[in-house]
């Protein structure tokens, strides 16, 4: 009986703080292929560097490319995060969402022509995740702040 009670307390507490995180996250639009790389960009290029574009393109069964233009230190400069395809079958969902077809994670990346290393690109990728990870709890945080003020 107490396990029946205990849980009917839980759930409204679930749903509760569900409710008041979900509105400080932010809900973009934007594949996370072009957000890993934008932040790989931007880890790798230093803070100071500000985002001036990126698009995807896929090349069939051999790769997705995201290309991103940025600016740092007053130099304009381009980056390509190389996505290997990654589907076992034809989907609906990539019909909808081609990227959806292949890899999260960049096989390959150029920063101005040049190739990362794999432990170079080992090391960007983690860093770019650890800066998405740090970017999401500050607006869960935020998201508290906000419903705390309410």
């Amino acid at each position: 009986m107490s396990e029946l009670r205990s849980s009917t307390v839980l759930f409204p507490v679930v749903f509760l703080t569900l409710g008041l995180l979900l509105p400080g996250c932010s809900r973009t639009t934007e594949d996370v292929r072009v957000t890993l790389c934008k932040d790989i960009v931007l880890n790798e290029t230093g803070s100071s560097a500000t985002i001036k574009g990126a698009d995807a393109e896929t090349k069939g069964y051999e790769h997705a490319a995201v290309r991103v233009r940025y600016s740092s230190q007053g130099r304009d400069g381009e980056a390509v995060c190389y996505y290997e395809y990654n589907a076992l079958e034809n989907t609906a969902l990539q019909l909808s969402d081609p990227l959806s077809a292949y890899a999260t994670s960049p096989s390959e990346v150029k920063i101005d022509g040049k190739s990362l290393t794999r432990p170079g690109l080992a090391s960007a990728v983690k860093g770019a995740v650890t800066r998405q990870g740090k970017e999401l709890v500050e607006q869960a945080k935020q998201g508290i702040r906000d419903a705390l003020q309410r």
